[in-house]
């Protein structure tokens, strides 16, 4: 017996001893990390430093611990467990994989939690009552692939590691969590959070493309990355990064991109987002809690919906593995997958909880198959059920016995040429480096955010910022009339829900605050739901749209200019069309619909859209312009 197998073989016999295996993409080695495990509360608890001394850290941050941020969360108890890691190795992948356990292991009673029909009705649910209802742009509303083991846990582990090691590829990590109560194996295809060297990166993926029986064509590749769909999803999903990148980060974050994430059975589209930052990673983790490719956006109230439609908690699923390295800095390097594609044992049960990404114009029965997509692929990863044909790889013609090497269809020109042209639709300001704004057109004044629980405002102060304010965000909670009144520029920010609900403390505080700055006569910036707000204090209509624009990009007239930017509304002020005024308002209204892009008046204006959102071209041109005219 090798080293490595005599190693492995005692830690699978420890029914005490804790360890992580971690396969990192593109690496030919597998790190082992071992040592006593500790359950915290909080995220600051996370033991960094003992004693003056730095440790490297371990932790399985599960969903519930998004509740640091004030959003809402099942409490189902899933512990924060962190593994202080008193040794690192590094084994050689040949080596590990030839120790490991091959054995299939058997599933039994497997099934979903939810029936296909059930997960139907509930994507009917949340698309009419929550996303057709202005509650927000997209939520991922999962379900649970379960069944029952017959074999000794530490070992089923094992052997899924080695099944994942050697049929799947481009996972970001491959790993295997063994503690006592709690054990996890998986190949997440994400980074969620990166901070390394004072630089945060983060990296949306979002749309699933499912390899067809034989495996994956550039035509029908072509097809999936030619689907509205799939383009808005990712974009959604970036944006709603973006609000976190904006507010752990002293430059915004840029956008680079988009890539193709090509695995063995699916293939994603992917942005990477950069940016700077001295934040302690365990802030920086809890300000990005969680991905909205798993949660969705905006990210408060996408909480409140999984809480009202999902059936059980969940757990680990769309928490985060997270790895605290001690660094040269007396500080700590941070690398935190999302916790998906997942296989989670405990008391000889299996789970796969499996999500899909709802928006719009989702088909019920096509989430319903997204979902069983993922599921297989997990789940034929790790030889659970049969392997997908879609995995094979096609024959060497020069030598039969041989498969050949899998094309790397992201280097055809086509797809390339495709990918590259999603850039076109996008905001400049968030893909080009950004300067710190201290030579704005502002520079020297100030300004007030008032947040109604849209994170946009943070990417809106950053804008804000750029183009030289000296800009706090402050919840609609906490802003007291003594804060609204010292603004020298209030700006009252997004929000979820009906601007007409007067049942909501949130939209009655945020009427109260529109109305106050304009009874003083202050320099006041409205958007999407203060701007609706703010119109229907000016005695103009509000209605439902007739299909929300979530993640819509329109060109529209803004007093004079067409500007190309992207909207997240389900409700629109309405005028009759070719209205230019309204009370003491100039109005910019659609010429055929009368639905209200943009207001201003004295020491005032709004606008519907999302001029912060990397769907909005002419975003920071608009604000410029509609910022000067309130602060005139």
């Amino acid at each position: 017996m090798t080293d490595t197998a005599a190693l492995l073989a005692a830690l699978a016999e420890d029914a005490d001893a804790s360890f992580v295996l971690i396969a990192r993409d593109g690496t030919d080695s597998v790190e082992l990390l071992t040592g006593p495990t500790q359950d915290v509360d909080l995220l600051a608890d996370i033991p960094l430093v003992v004693d003056g001394s730095a440790q490297e850290v371990f932790a399985m941050v599960p969903y519930r611990q998004v509740r640091e941020r004030g959003f809402e969360a099942t409490d189902d108890g899933a512990p924060l467990r962190c593994l202080v890691v008193e040794e690192h190795r590094h084994l050689a992948l040949d080596d590990v994989i030839a120790a490991l356990p091959a054995d299939p292991v058997p599933l039994e009673d497997a099934g979903f939690d939810i029936s296909d029909e059930d997960y139907a009705e509930i994507v009917t649910r949340v698309i009419s009552d929550e996303i057709g209802r202005g509650e927000g742009a997209n939520f991922v509303i999962r379900r649970d692939y379960t069944a029952t083991i017959d074999a000794d846990e530490r070992l089923t582990a094992l052997t899924w590691f080695r099944a994942l090691l050697e049929h799947e590829r481009g996972a970001y990590w491959t790993f295997a969590v063994v503690t006592p109560g709690h054990i996890a194996v998986g190949a997440s295809p994400e980074a969620h959070v990166v901070a390394r060297d004072g630089i945060v990166t983060m990296n949306p993926i979002s749309g699933t493309f499912r390899h067809p029986a034989g495996g994956a064509t550039k035509e029908t590749l072509v097809e999936f990355l030619s689907s509205t769909k799939e383009t808005e999803e990712l974009f959604m999903v970036v944006d709603e990064e973006l609000k976190m990148m904006s507010a752990v980060c002293s430059d915004g974050g840029r956008i680079t991109g988009p890539h193709l994430k090509q695995m063995s059975r699916l293939t994603h589209t992917e942005y990477m987002l950069s940016g700077r930052s001295r934040l302690d990673p365990r802030d920086i983790l809890r300000e990005t809690m969680f991905a909205p490719t798993v949660t969705g956006s905006p990210m408060q109230n996408a909480c409140s919906v999984i809480r009202r439609h999902e059936t059980t908690p969940r757990g680990y699923y769309s928490g985060v593995a997270a790895l605290f390295t001690p660094n040269e800095d007396d500080g700590h390097d941070l690398d935190a997958p999302i916790l998906i594609r997942t296989v989670y044992l405990e008391n000889g049960q299996l789970r796969v909880p499996v999500g899909a990404t709802l928006v719009r114009h989702s088909d019920p029965y096509g989430e319903v198959g997204e979902t069983h997509g993922k599921a297989a692929g997990v789940l034929g990863a790790i030889g659970a059920i049969e392997r997908d044909t879609a995995s094979a790889q096609p024959v060497d013609a020069a030598d039969p016995d041989q498969p050949a090497t899998p094309t790397n269809l992201a280097d055809d020109a086509e797809v390339a040429e495709l990918l590259a042209s999603r850039n076109s639709r996008l905001a400049e300001f968030w893909l080009n480096p950004q300067d710190d704004g201290a030579s704005g057109p502002f520079a020297g004044r100030t300004a007030l955010v008032v947040d109604a629980e849209d994170r946009f405002t943070t990417m809106l102060a950053h804008q804000l910022h750029h183009l030289g304010l000296d800009v706090k965000i402050m919840p609609w909670h906490a802003a007291t009339d003594a804060d609204i009144d010292a603004a020298e520029l209030l700006v009252s920010g997004p929000g979820p829900g009906d601007p007409r609900d007067g049942e909501s403390p949130r939209i009655a505080r945020m009427r109260e605050i529109v109305a106050r700055r304009l009874d003083r006569h202050e320099p006041l910036l409205a958007v999407c739901l203060s701007h609706q707000i703010l119109a229907d204090s000016l005695g103009i209509d509000l209605a439902p749209l007739s299909s929300p624009h979530q993640g819509l990009q329109k060109s529209v007239p803004v007093f004079g200019e067409d500007a190309s930017i992207g909207f997240y509304n389900t409700f629109t002020a309405r005028v009759a069309p070719g209205t230019v005024t309204a009370g003491a308002a100039a109005v910019s209204a659609d010429p055929a619909t009368g639905d209200v892009y943009a207001l201003r008046g004295e020491r005032f204006a709004s606008v519907q859209g999302h001029l912060e959102s990397i769907l909005s071209r002419d975003g920071i041109r608009t604000l410029e312009r509609l910022t000067a005219h309130a602060l005139a």
